[in-house]
């Protein structure tokens, strides 16, 4: 799993296979979800983003099934 340089994520993990993303996020909580029918692009744009917790925000959150873990 890939520690990040990112103020709001810690770390991803993705599954080609089975298209989840798995999210670590930073902050009191600490909170950690895993995102479902994620396309490998858009993991690839993620890894590749210069703000990871933005482009996150803007192409993952609220656009695909989640659930908390």
């Amino acid at each position: 799993m890939p520690a990040l340089d990112s103020e709001a994520l810690s770390f991803v993990r993705y599954d080609p296979k089975e298209r989840t993303l798995f999210a670590s996020f930073r902050g009191r909580r600490h909170r950690s979800y895993v995102y479902d029918g994620v396309p490998p692009e858009e993991y690839e744009a993620l890894m590749a983003a210069a703000s990871k917790g933005a482009w996150f925000n803007a192409h993952i959150r609220d656009r695909y099934p989640f659930r908390e873990v």
